[in-house]
């Protein structure tokens, strides 16, 4: 059975330029709050996971429990996130919004399973896995939508590849070989990872001033974002 491309979400530039800021922001701030509160685990993606892991593995240190769990309820995200998308696309509908809200949710709960595990001393404490669990799972849910259903913006969680394509457009453009395409295109990533980079700078002082507290910013401009996009959503119904 074949479906439409549930990837063409139809929102304005506008809508998804912010979109794309205030979810790169988000990975940001998650991942750095994640990296300082929980023992360096990384929540916005897999790979830095499978780096401490190795480490840790190798060194004995004990702490690896943790991050073995984050990477099934990442895994478990993104398929359900797979799962509403193709649900969502088969009866004709925008998938964005309910995803948005998903994220909410689960942001929520990994600001208050960290905030009552607070002080976190232990890593294997039944609180503390479980509100890594649920970061890890809030943001296996944006690194599906992104790539479902907002596939034409720039990554938002993984930087490394944003950069490498960011630098090679800069210099195709300095050598005068870039066109309108790869200026749009770097302008595209440059805001990616300035978001990013501001969420994570954001993140760090947050966790350090007010721990877990401090996600209320995330689950702010997460909910801005899922209500805009219901606004949005009535406005194109009624029209």
């Amino acid at each position: 059975m074949t479906t439409r491309n549930p990837e063409a979400f139809d929102g304005s530039q506008k809508e998804v330029e912010a979109l794309a800021i205030g979810l790169a922001f988000v990975a940001g701030y998650v991942d750095t709050v994640g990296f300082v509160a929980l023992f360096g685990l990384f929540t916005a993606h897999v790979t830095g996971n499978f780096v401490l892991i190795g480490a840790a593995l190798a060194q004995s240190t004990g702490n690896v429990l943790l991050k073995l769990l984050v990477f099934p309820a990442f895994v478990l995200a993104v398929g359900i996130t797979r799962f509403v998308v193709v649900w969502m696309d088969q009866r004709g509908q925008q998938a964005l919004r309910p995803l948005l809200f998903g994220q909410l949710l689960l942001l929520i709960g990994f600001g208050c399973f960290g905030w009552a595990a607070s002080p976190v001393i232990h890593s294997n404490a039944p609180l503390v896995l479980w509100t890594g669990v649920l970061g890890g799972a809030a943001m296996g849910v944006q690194n599906a939508a992104v790539r479902l259903v907002l596939s034409s913006v720039a990554p938002t969680t993984v930087m490394t590849g944003n950069v490498t394509q960011l630098v090679i457009d800069c210099v195709d453009l300095a050598l005068g070989v870039g066109n309108s395409k790869v200026r749009r295109r770097a302008i595209k990533f440059f805001w990616s990872i300035a978001a990013f980079a501001i969420g994570a700078v954001a993140g760090g002082f947050g966790t350090i001033a007010i721990n877990f507290a401090s996600l209320i910013i995330p689950v702010t401009v997460i909910a801005w974002l899922a209500i805009s996009q219901t606004r949005s959503d009535l406005q194109t119904q009624m029209s």
